[in-house]
């Protein structure tokens, strides 16, 4: 090849927007009919043009997985995870890199959290999902007999429902727990997949189709992408006709787009834009041994997954004089650009943040600013919570004189919680509760959750399900 035939295939290369198929109840759909651009960095990339019919399981058609055992569903999704923790998996690892593309969290994050996605496909962890989620699993798999105390029979069944999951971009993990969730409740799903990550549910559901393209759970799964808005296609799709519930994933203006939808028969799932917080009492300024050790576990928690996901802390309220409150910024900040998970470099702050926090530096008196605005690391100490969302390694450090203050802060919107010491917890989670809280943990432990628990304060499998009744009147006598 001539210089410059290699020059202009190189310049075609660089330029050509990666594809991303989609995956339609066993097969993949390839094509480049459409151009869509990724919100947060601008990128492009291509889909095949969507073919709403296709993505329609008539309602005549009992769902696929109706009557698969759950023990089977549990045995396919365990195969199918360790054929994606496979190190020569083409579609895992071939999607690293186009996810970094399109993605703020930097790549070896997202190869982190692809290649861990296998533990939420370990059997005792499915099998206990189950359990948490339902009193009695075996309403999955039939209709479980039930007799009133007035002689009044029933039949009662977790009925497999037909669900719109609207996956978050910030999670490239979420789209293998939402398959594994949708699974466990043998629903029909389409997944609506981010513009920050329009490439790993498909991958993720290409391997399954490879451990068996015709298993049940194969085909009772699609994901796509359209752009979030589009009512020429949500319109259509977001009908009681065709699905039951709308999975929602993502911020406030995600929410709000298919709150429009929602009416009845169409229900909504939200799993709305969350803040999680730290607490750190008085006991952590005991020596300097104590609170070097306290502001390790309060990044592990400020820096997880770069600060993208909603369980990574923002805000650290702290029972602390001044001069202890900086010395405390100063070690966080350090802590904070500790590269714990080997994620590499990550993405910097935007102009705007940048400037915010920089203007907070000239204000002495009443903020401190420890770290450097690049990206890696910066704690701001203030005597409120400042007024812009902290992002990409931020944490602001707010002076509280009890932990009891900080109440006033947290509300519905407060996720996890995170506590030092931890023994004061139990003081502490009635009013969190109350408050608005959902998730109370040890400080450095804001992830992963415990399986099977609550999550935004509900059981998620328990909420999918279509609960069905048959009532058969009253026992003779």
């Amino acid at each position: 090849m001539s210089t410059i035939s290699s020059a202009v295939a190189a310049q075609t290369s660089e330029t050509t927007p990666d594809s991303a198929p989609f995956f339609i109840r066993g097969k993949v759909v390839e094509g480049t009919d459409q151009i869509h651009r990724s919100r947060d960095l601008g990128v492009d990339f291509a889909t095949p043009k969507i073919d709403l019919d296709s993505l329609i399981h008539p309602r005549a058609e009992l769902p696929p997985m109706l009557n698969t055992p759950i023990a089977e569903i549990i045995d396919f999704l365990y195969e199918a995870g360790q054929k994606l923790a496979d190190p020569n998996n083409a579609h895992i690892q071939g999607t690293i890199d186009r996810i970094a593309k399109v993605s703020l969290q930097p790549r070896l994050a997202i190869q982190y959290q692809l290649q861990n996605a296998i533990e939420y496909l370990d059997r005792a962890s499915l099998r206990e999902m189950v359990e948490q989620n339902f009193p009695n699993p075996a309403a999955l798999d039939e209709w479980v007999p039930h007799t009133d105390h007035q002689g009044r029979r029933s039949f009662i069944r977790a009925f497999a429902p037909r669900l719109i999951h609207v996956l978050p971009g910030n999670a490239p993990s979420q789209g293998i727990r939402s398959i594994a969730q949708a699974a466990l409740v043998k629903s029909v799903s389409l997944f609506k997949m981010a513009s920050a990550d329009p490439f790993s549910t498909v991958a993720f559901l290409r391997t399954m189709a490879e451990v068996d393209p015709n298993h049940p759970v194969v085909q009772s799964m699609s994901a796509i992408y359209w752009r979030g808005g589009d009512e020429a296609i949500e319109r259509v799709l977001y009908r009681p006709q065709y699905f039951d519930k709308l999975v929602a994933w993502g911020g406030g203006d995600a929410i709000n787009n298919v709150m429009k939808y929602i009416g009845p028969g169409f229900q909504l799932v939200s799993f709305d834009p969350k803040t999680s917080i730290s607490m750190v009492g008085r006991e952590a300024f005991v020596d300097d041994a104590t609170m070097a050790h306290v502001a390790a576990l309060n990044a592990a928690d400020v820096s997880m997954g770069g600060q993208e996901p909603c369980v990574s802390s923002r805000f650290t309220f702290i029972e602390a004089t001044a001069d202890q409150a900086d010395r405390y910024c100063k070690i966080l900040a350090e802590e904070i650009r500790v590269d714990r998970m080997d994620e590499g470099t990550p993405r910097p702050l935007d102009a705007d943040l940048k400037e915010q926090i920089d203007m907070l530096r000239m204000m002495d008196d009443d903020y401190a600013v420890c770290g450097k605005t690049d990206g890696r690391g910066i704690a701001i100490r203030s005597d409120e919570p400042v007024d812009f969302h902290p992002i990409r390694k931020t944490s602001n450090v707010v002076l509280v004189p009890d932990l009891m203050d900080a109440m006033k802060y947290v509300n519905v919107a407060t996720q996890t919680v995170g506590v030092y010491p931890f023994e004061r917890m139990a003081s502490l989670r009635d009013h969190l509760s109350s408050a608005g809280a959902q998730r109370i943990v040890r400080l450095g432990e804001a992830g992963p959750s415990a399986i099977g628990n609550p999550h935004d304060a509900m059981y998620p499998l328990h909420r999918f399900v279509h609960w069905m009744a048959n009532e058969d009147g009253a026992d003779a006598g």
